[in-house]
């Protein structure tokens, strides 16, 4: 969840209207004060879904795949677009090309492995001007390295929120 709970950070700093999407309902009031305005159950994104459904979202962005991505495709606005940047839910993508081809939305991939040190810079410049640090310390969790085997099963369980950083 630590890519999604920074995209909320910079996106209500950039003053973009935030849905979030969790399967714990319980973070609710967490998730609105990183920034989003409504709160909807992963199960109404998760589970399979129509080719096209109600136009919803101007932008999406996707850390999840498979039918997640394929429901956020079916509800993009006229002219949307969606950034695919994880795949926690899978590494299918079960839609069709109907979003694309009636709605003319675009999908992004979101390249982590070829991208030139140029973008790597300015991405990384915008994030120590644009992440509200405040914010950020409250949605990580530093570590010794030999904690890291016992947290991550926490992490695999659903229990740890945010970030962990490791100290070396």
């Amino acid at each position: 969840m630590s890519a999604y709970l920074q995209q909320c950070l910079i996106l209500n700093h950039l003053g973009y209207e935030i849905t979030a999407s969790t399967g714990r309902p319980q973070e609710s009031e967490y998730l609105t004060y990183l920034g989003a305005s409504e709160i909807i159950d992963r199960i109404e994104l998760s589970s399979p879904g129509k080719p096209l459904n109600k136009e919803v979202w101007a932008g999406v962005i996707d850390t999840v795949g498979s039918h997640t991505l394929a429901n956020a495709c079916a509800s993009t606005k006229y002219r949307g677009a969606v950034a695919a940047c994880g795949l926690a839910g899978g590494m299918d993508f079960p839609a069709t090309v109907a979003p694309f081809i009636l709605r003319g939305i675009t999908l992004y991939g979101i390249d982590s492995v070829m991208a030139p040190i140029e973008l790597r810079k300015e991405a990384w410049e915008r994030l120590a001007t644009e992440l509200d640090q405040t914010k950020l310390e409250t949605v990580t969790t530093e570590i010794q390295l030999t904690d890291a085997l016992n947290i991550s099963n926490e992490i695999l369980d659903g229990k740890i929120r945010g970030r962990v950083v490791v100290q070396i």
